[in-house]
């Protein structure tokens, strides 16, 4: 099954201030952009640059290709049956804005053809969009509206906790 998934937020904020949050996505505490808390922690081995291999949860990934405060793309080692990317992209529109978008493209094999739409899709999405949330709020200062998690993630949560105790 192909997958294509974009996520993206108009931000009222210049290129370079949208490319200082992207490259600040390091997996460590001045990271601005990973939405922290409600989330598995990102992890990347060597930061932000080219090989280094790291993941959220059970999604595994290695940095394939980085710009420094323009694009990143990431290429998935896991879960198995996720073969393709996810990326940031910095995109200027005028002098004070500046899209941020993030793309998901894959083909999905095996169970994944299950797991992604039943359960990964819902997640990503939500996660996504706490991830713009975050960008928003540090570039402008606020938040015209803010994401909210629906029943069906809130209860996908609840079994990936209860999964945890077992």
């Amino acid at each position: 099954m192909g997958v294509y998934n974009v996520h993206e937020r108009l931000l009222a904020a210049k290129e370079s201030e949208v490319g200082a949050l992207l490259d600040s996505l390091s997996a460590g505490p001045a990271d601005r952009l990973w939405p922290h808390g409600a989330w598995p922690p990102m992890t990347l081995d060597q930061g932000l640059s080219v090989g280094s291999a790291g993941g959220h949860g059970p999604i595994g990934y290695t940095v394939a290709e980085y710009v420094p405060g323009t694009w990143v793309r990431f290429t998935f080692t896991g879960p198995r049956g996720f073969h393709g990317f996810h990326e940031f992209a910095v995109l200027p529109v005028d002098e004070d804005h500046t899209v941020l978008r993030h793309t998901l493209a894959m083909r999905t094999h095996g169970l994944a053809r299950v797991s992604w739409p039943l359960a990964y899709r819902r997640l990503h999405d939500a996660c996504l969009e706490d991830s713009l949330d975050r960008a928003e709020r540090d570039c402008t200062g606020t938040l015209a509206r803010g994401s909210r998690c629906s029943p069906y993630v809130r209860f996908l949560h609840a079994l990936i906790r209860l999964a945890g105790r077992s």
